[in-house]
């Protein structure tokens, strides 16, 4: 039986820490970020079908939640100003991310990859599928300068203003209605919503 690295490469998603280039009051790993986009966008799915006449598989756009940053296992975090500096660098790092993306499915047994290349593979993933697990790495990013500035921490004054711009690009109805809903939230103690 052949041997498997796959699942090995995966647990390190706990290693990989967000946010390299910020002070953290509150660290931040790939890991924990994936399973909150999974959250979001799995939310994000069902909102678009309930209120806005959408025809999602929430349970799947959960899932791509769930694997949207497994090739940083490889590459790491590279922070989004050095990552979108240029689009000459962003061209080429999207070539890293897609050659990490295919080592990964290369690490499975043959008879898997097939299953696992549509959660992995960025080609092949559809893209307004992609669009909404984009809309809830944005919002989770967010919802962590929320986190980070109501504890005081400054640092993560500009990238707030960041990602206000890059929400405002993806708006989607099922988006506004996320933040209307759940952001507030995020702005109270434990006790306030308690």
């Amino acid at each position: 039986m052949e041997k498997s690295h796959f699942f090995a490469h995966l647990a390190r998603m706990k290693l990989i820490q967000r946010w390299p280039l910020m002070r953290c009051v509150s660290t931040e790993n790939i890991s924990e970020h994936s399973l909150q986009v999974a959250f979001v966008a799995h939310a994000l799915a069902l909102i678009k079908n309930r209120k806005f006449g959408g025809n999602t598989n929430p349970e799947r756009i959960a899932l791509l939640g769930m694997f949207h940053d497994t090739s940083e296992v490889l590459t790491g975090d590279m922070p989004t100003p050095i990552k979108y500096y240029n689009p000459a660098i962003a061209e080429e790092y999207k070539k890293i991310e897609l050659a990490a993306e295919q080592k990964l499915l290369s690490m499975l047994p043959k008879e898997f990859q097939d299953d696992y290349a549509p959660l992995l593979d960025s080609h092949q993933i559809n893209k307004d599928d992609y669009a909404i697990v984009k809309q809830a790495d944005s919002l989770c990013a967010y919802l962590k300068c929320l986190e980070e500035l109501n504890a005081g921490n400054h640092e993560f004054t500009q990238a707030k203003k960041r990602l206000d711009n890059t929400l405002s690009e993806r708006s989607t109805p099922e988006m506004e209605y996320f933040l209307t809903t759940f952001v507030e939230s995020f702005n109270l103690t434990l006790d306030d919503i308690s």
